[in-house]
């Protein structure tokens, strides 16, 4: 029964890395309280949770609130456990550690999603799309573009805003041409899953394990070869099917609004100081991405001053405005456009495993994988589930169990923890976001065609991680 329980937590299991390392919290984590009633009826919410999340396209329920529910649930039984055994205040010691590790998530990720909606308010993403699409290229020719930028944008944006660029720029060169948007977007899928996982910023993934400090800032770019072998090969048997059709031209053109460049030089910047605060002063990454997000608050003021003069007098400064629609750039606009329903998604799933953990079932997990299995076959084995569940909250299990494995091992689970969701449509947020974008063209059908040679070139990724960085391993 336990190995059962184990399995479904390996499943559907997710936390943080840290959790609080005081007394009452290390007896909690020592105690097995996997066959309580409590810790049976936590384990069943959070599983029936996490089914509502993976049914979110059918039954359109945002995937926040069944898991904002199960961990409020998890968190009392847990609390009232706790204290008929005498344990007054470990849960609250324990779910300080959780929130800690969530704020540190929430920081980052809310400055880094403002970055990216102010980027899209600015036309820049609108222009690099109307550029690609008036060139006139070949579809093989955008094909390999749009694959190769997915590819090489995604490690700075994230994965996911960069699929939605790639798709948008495939469909409006195709048009009606359903069997060209289907095998382009599967290629944009694997290139952006692929580019993601060899940079801390390119996924949820690798931003938790870097800001765990499992592998520092620099050795993330091991994953380099290995990723890009990963996109290669099924983009290169992809392309053979492909015929050279040339597209007509489109003549729209979009141009970047004032100050598009300069939010983009803010946000490489900001990404400069991130990484400083984490190699040079020892402070958090997320403290870092805070004080980028003040760099575009004082940008943003100008922008906002010098558009208003622009609404109210022909100025010479070159800004073009719809004066019968537009307003001023405004940052907090931009901070209410976060993804919400994703950070409250991220809170849920990091309470709910949090609480999980306590109860004992990452411990069974944990023993199951990597001691019976051994760290490599765990670590694939991760990337497989991947595709199932969703490579965040599996990613947030293994941080949480905290397996003592070797740098090269931490790489490991990071690159199939990245690229493993690309086997099924399903598997990553880029995958199921263009799955809604390009409906009834790119499905889950048509991406599980292609599977044999995706899980190609996700072996073949593996193999040259083992060759190329056995050092690591030692």
């Amino acid at each position: 029964m336990k190995l059962f329980i184990a399995c479904c937590c390996a499943l559907f299991g997710g936390a943080t890395q840290a959790l609080a390392s005081s007394g009452h919290s290390a007896e909690a984590v020592s105690t097995n309280l996997t066959a309580t009633p409590f810790g049976y009826i936590a384990l069943f919410i959070f599983v029936l949770a996490y089914a509502l999340v993976i049914l979110e396209e059918k039954t359109h329920l945002r995937k926040s609130k069944p898991v904002l529910l199960a961990a409020g649930i998890i968190w009392v039984l847990l609390a009232v456990l706790y204290k008929q055994m005498g344990m007054e205040g470990a849960a609250h010691t324990a779910i300080l550690g959780n929130m800690l590790e969530y704020a540190e998530l929430l920081l980052f990720l809310l400055s880094a999603m403002t970055y990216i909606n102010s980027m899209e308010e600015r036309n820049v993403f609108q222009a690099l799309r109307s550029w690609l699409v008036s060139r006139g290229f070949s579809l093989r020719v955008i094909f390999w573009i749009t694959g190769f930028l997915a590819f090489v944008i995604s490690p700075v944006a994230d994965n996911l805003t960069t699929a939605l660029l790639m798709g948008a720029v495939v469909m409006a060169v195709a048009g009606d041409n359903k069997k060209f948007i289907a095998i382009a977007c599967i290629n944009i899928v694997v290139g952006a899953n692929a580019g993601g996982a060899f940079s801390p910023f390119g996924d949820i993934t690798t931003l938790m394990v870097w800001q765990s400090s499992k592998v520092d800032f620099w050795q993330f770019f091991a994953l380099f070869f290995p990723s890009l072998i990963n996109w290669l090969i099924p983009a290169l048997i992809m392309s053979l099917t492909i015929k050279k059709e040339q597209p007509a031209a489109s003549t729209e053109t979009i141009h970047i609004k004032y100050g598009g460049k300069r939010i983009i030089l803010l946000f490489l910047l900001t990404i400069v100081t991130a990484v400083s605060f984490h190699n040079f002063l020892g402070l958090p990454p997320a403290a870092g991405m805070m004080l980028g997000l003040g760099y575009l608050g004082m940008f943003s003021y100008i922008i906002k001053q010098k558009e208003k003069r622009a609404l109210q007098y022909d100025s010479p400064l070159g800004i073009r405005l719809d004066r019968e629609a537009a307003s001023p750039f405004d940052l907090f606009h931009r901070v209410a456009g976060a993804e919400w329903d994703t950070l409250l998604f991220f809170y849920g799933v990091i309470l709910c495993v949090g609480g999980l953990s306590q109860f004992g079932y990452l411990a069974l997990v944990s023993h199951s994988m990597y001691t019976e299995l051994g760290a490599t076959y765990a670590n694939i084995l991760v990337g497989i589930l991947s595709a199932i569940v969703d490579n965040i909250p599996v990613m947030f299990a293994v941080l949480t169990m905290d397996p003592a494995m070797s740098h090269g091992q931490w790489l490991l689970v990071t690159l199939t923890a990245g690229v493993g969701g690309s086997l099924l449509s399903i598997g990553s947020a880029a995958g199921v976001a263009l799955m809604g974008s390009a409906r009834g063209m790119y499905t889950f059908g048509s991406h599980l065609k292609w599977m044999p040679v995706i899980a190609l070139g996700y072996a073949a990724s593996i193999y040259c991680h083992l060759i190329l960085n056995s050092h690591l391993f030692e």
